[in-house]
């Protein structure tokens, strides 16, 4: 059977076929088509929730601080082998707005931290989710943009899901980290607009973190508790796979038009109710589905109805290009 193949195969052949395959894994990997950009923000969905994961499985007694210290110095240390992608002779550039954002991020971090700790881990998901809702609202207030009426509907959908969910009667503290969790993306998402241009995401990624360490470590010192080593596989942990779910995000939106997959996104609430059922026995109610279906839903018709508009720039630019 070996002289067999031996004497069938073809070099030029295999050759062809191993070039090919190459090709094809590079475009799944790097995100180059419409379903490998998917099939990344669907993993990077499912890191972001392992990291979540990683902060849930903590003892609710934990020192608080200490733990986002050490998750901010891994992140450090994990970006290190890309400071090359940092530009240095343009280090500071922005860094009052820079260091705004670093703190803001400092406490959705602190915020997100609690509520994972005290709300069932899909509950503290679909709050998160609300981030882009927020984005909307704050979008008019600041930078005068008009809402469409599916924006409008999205907006009051996202909010009456968000008294379903919590229920005025159940609203408590651990609710409210969330929301200000959310609070914190939605104003730094705002605040990328403007950041000075021509700085890469490395850079940016490495001066948020940077910028943020010296107030959590004052934090930290405050706190009074003694140095807990236990905490920082947790730390560790969290801080890998939220870097490994930045890297997903990066490979997707790079060489696709966002609206063609970030509906992709909302797997990560799949991914926590699952995991919350399957790991943490937290079976979700019938108000927390409909109250996620009012927060998810419109979301995804917006992202739907961008990515028919794209296409349909797309074919009719695609004519003028075949006749010139």
């Amino acid at each position: 059977m070996d002289r067999l193949l031996a004497q069938t195969a073809n070099p030029l052949a295999d050759s062809v076929i191993l070039r090919c395959f190459r090709a094809d894994l590079v475009d799944v990997v790097t995100g180059r088509t419409v379903n490998s950009a998917i099939a990344l923000l669907i993993l990077g969905n499912a890191l972001a929730i392992g990291s979540d994961v990683a902060v849930k499985l903590l003892d609710r007694d934990f020192p608080l601080f200490q733990f986002v210290f050490a998750r901010s110095l891994c992140t450090i240390l994990f970006l290190a082998p890309l400071y090359s992608q940092i530009e240095y002779p343009r280090l500071f550039r922005g860094l009052g707005l820079h260091t705004l954002r670093a703190h803001i991020s400092l406490a959705g971090i602190i915020c997100m931290v609690v509520s994972l700790q005290w709300l069932p881990l899909a509950t503290a998901n679909a709050l998160f989710y609300t981030a882009p809702i927020l984005v909307m609202i704050l979008a008019t207030v600041f930078f005068r943009e008009r809402l469409t009426p599916l924006s409008v509907l999205a907006v009051a959908s996202g909010f009456v899901g968000i008294l379903v969910i919590l229920r005025p009667v159940e609203i408590n503290w651990a609710g409210a980290t969330a929301l200000t969790s959310a609070l914190a993306l939605a104003l730094n998402a705002l605040l990328v607009r403007k950041l000075p241009e021509g700085q890469s995401n490395i850079h940016v990624l490495t001066l948020n973190a940077w910028l943020g360490l010296p107030a959590v470590a004052v934090l930290a010192l405050l706190e009074g508790t003694p140095w807990d080593w236990s905490i920082w596989p947790y730390a560790v942990g969290s801080s890998a796979l939220i870097l490994g779910y930045n890297l997903t995000v990066l490979l997707a939106y790079r060489f696709v038009d966002a609206s063609q997959v970030t509906s992709a996104e909302y797997t990560g609430l799949i991914w926590a109710v699952a995991i919350g059922w399957i790991w943490f026995a937290e079976v979700p109610d019938l108000w927390f589905v409909a109250g996620s279906l009012l927060i998810v839903v419109p979301l995804l018709l917006l992202a739907w109805r961008n990515s028919a508009r794209t296409r349909q720039k797309t074919a009719l630019i695609s004519p003028s290009d075949q006749d010139s």
